[in-house]
């Protein structure tokens, strides 16, 4: 009796249907972080997703759009959570809840692929503005505000020393910044910063030099 013959398998993108909008994304960030923006050209993106050019065009109507969803995919959602978590801890004491976001963006996103989208930006930001000026709104000044709520909360708890939130903030987050810039830059010449190190000399710098009186 004849046996029937395996029926031939469908290529990636038809088999996983669902799962190319992800896929995508996956791939223009490894692309993105590894060659900077404006060498990573759509028909590499798509051909490391698995699919063609025409399907890429589907999801996203130009590089500048792709690279925006990979922002929002990888760091805008990471901000969402803790606006929310934030907005949430009412009866939690603003030095704690200051150290968790300092931990948490470097757990979810300094210490993740998504870290080398800051040094792209920065990198790149005078030859593409348009990016810059989206990364700037979405990213760093929602980042920053959220920041700013817990210092002047804190301020106003009597927790923190009376301090400029603003001015307090950008010194918060310039020595995580650093450490994310440098993970990148020279951990793979040799020159290593332990990052849990780093982080709990830090904190503690920030609890003592914050706290009132």
């Amino acid at each position: 009796m004849n046996q029937p013959m395996p029926a031939e398998p469908k290529p990636r993108w038809e088999r996983r249907k669902d799962a190319r909008p992800h896929e995508l994304l996956s791939a223009a960030l490894d692309l993105f972080v590894d060659r900077g923006y404006a060498a990573t050209r759509l028909e590499d993106v798509a051909r490391r997703a698995g699919v063609s050019k025409g399907t890429l065009y589907l999801y996203f109507e130009n590089k500048q759009e792709l690279f925006k969803a990979v922002v929002r995919e990888n760091i805008v959602q990471v901000i969402g959570r803790a606006e929310s978590d934030v907005a949430a801890a009412d009866d939690v004491s603003c030095s704690e809840l200051l150290r968790t976001m300092l931990r948490r963006w470097w757990t979810d996103v300094a210490a993740t692929r998504a870290s080398g989208l800051a040094k792209l930006i920065m990198a790149e930001a005078g030859n593409f503005p348009e990016i810059a000026q989206f990364y700037n709104d979405e990213v760093i000044a929602r980042g920053h505000a959220l920041l700013s709520s817990i210092v002047r909360r804190g301020i106003e708890r009597g927790e923190f020393a009376p301090v400029d939130p603003d001015v307090m903030t950008r010194v918060l987050t310039a020595p995580v910044i650093m450490l994310m810039l440098w993970a990148h830059s020279f951990d793979p010449c040799g020159s290593q910063v332990e990052p849990d190190v780093f982080l709990d000399t830090y904190l503690e710098l920030v609890r003592r030099g914050m706290a009132a009186g």
